[in-house]
């Protein structure tokens, strides 16, 4: 870890020490993080990070206790996540970014790239330790999710992977696809590690419907993944909504596999303040002997009693940054951005001879945004497992990004 930190004070010191030589054309500015750019806009660098603390209650039913056990801890607080990152352009379409995460007392590299634009009948690309194009919920930052984790469709595959990814945008951002080749690591970015098959990942969106005026939008999307593990083992497992809460349903380690398909829909629309997202994954699991299948999907809405809306990135970065017409406190003396949010969500993990249970819940979330960069998070669900019993989670987050 400290070598990670040394690194980067290191290049904070010498882009403070760039932005007070008046002799050098570049503007030293925030926003919302601390950007340096030439005059031309040909070179660009950007760093920041993001602090989120979480704490939570569990309760959960006589007869969950009964078939899993007593509740190691009734509560749990942890630091979900601590970033620093380094982003920039050199040059005007080379592109680089190395993200820290520091949470749970070691350092671990989240994206690590280095990328290309404007390439000639390709568009982008990207290599190294990136997102794997498919699933919305998993594409959108955790910055800027409505509830505390994503739904219940991410624990199917790893969000990031080694490998290449090529991304474009057609006809005005109206159509989007990406496609990528990795090596399977577990989300883990060490390339020795990275030695667990292969996976090949695509995905196609559409705008049929956007107009920042009006505050309109109404994205669709499809993405399928293969997936071929060389230790022949695959599992699910599930966590219902909390980061610290157990686990109730899985499958298992799964042997045997000659490999994974998964396909996922997708579905975005908003309308001013409202907003609705919405995808269903399936699972096909080819063994030597069968095929299994199993599912997960999620429905989810949200409205901004303050008026603001939701803002859409691109296809491949999800959603952005929610930004209150006010400002808590300050110079603007306002109330902030206040959203109100309600998810269901249900996962089937049983099929023929594997019984990983079957899990719902919904979910009602509060977000209080007192400015672009600090938000305040409440989640209250209540789960239930199919002939196991039910169970129910509070907790909160306080985080700031910059």
């Amino acid at each position: 870890m400290p070598k990670y930190l040394i690194v980067t004070f290191l290049v904070l010191y010498s882009v403070s020490a760039i932005s007070q030589d008046s002799t050098n054309p570049v503007s030293f500015k925030w926003d919302n993080g601390f950007k340096l750019e030439s005059q031309d806009e040909q070179f660009s660098f950007k760093f920041g990070g993001r602090i989120m603390v979480d704490h939570a209650y569990f309760f959960q039913s006589d007869e969950l206790t009964e078939k899993f056990g007593p509740l190691i801890t009734k509560s749990g607080t942890e630091i979900r996540r601590a970033r620093i990152f380094l982003e920039g352009k050199i040059y005007e379409n080379t592109h680089f970014k190395l993200q820290v995460d520091f949470a749970n007392d070691r350092a671990v590299l989240k994206d690590v790239y280095i990328g290309l634009s404007e390439i000639p009948g390709v568009g982008n690309l990207r290599i190294g330790h990136v997102k794997e194009p498919f699933r919305l919920a998993t594409l959108t930052s955790s910055k800027y999710i409505t509830f505390m984790e994503p739904s219940s469709t991410s624990f199917f595959a790893q969000e990031r992977n080694n490998g290449i990814v090529l991304f474009n945008d057609f006809f005005n951002n109206r159509l989007s696809a990406q496609a990528g080749a990795f090596r399977n690591a577990n989300n883990d970015s060490n390339d020795i590690t990275a030695n667990d098959g292969y996976v090949a990942t695509g995905r196609i969106t559409s705008l049929l419907v956007h107009n920042a005026e009006k505050r309109q939008l109404l994205h669709t999307g499809i993405g399928y993944s293969f997936r071929k593990p060389d230790s022949k083992e695959y599992k699910i497992s599930i966590k219902p909504v909390s980061h610290l809460a157990p686990k109730y349903i899985e499958t298992g380690a799964i042997d045997e596999i000659e490999n994974i398909r998964l396909l996922n829909f997708e579905t975005a629309y908003i309308q001013g303040p409202f907003s609705f997202q919405g995808e269903y994954l399936t699972a096909a699991v080819k063994t030597l002997t069968e095929t299994l299948n199993f599912s997960s999907y999620y429905g989810e809405v949200s409205y901004f009693l303050t008026g603001e809306s939701k803002h859409y990135k691109s296809s491949y970065d999800g959603f952005d940054r929610a930004k209150p017409r006010k400002n808590f406190g300050g110079k603007e003396k306002g109330a902030g951005a206040w959203e109100i949010a309600l998810r269901y969500s249900d996962s089937d993990l049983s099929n023929k001879n594997v019984m990983g249970g079957k899990q719902s819940d919904v979910t009602l979330g509060l977000n209080w945004y007192l400015n672009p960069s600090t938000r305040l998070m409440i989640n209250h669900a209540w789960l239930n497992i199919e002939d196991k019993g039910n169970a129910n989670i509070l907790q909160g987050r306080l985080q700031i990004d910059f």
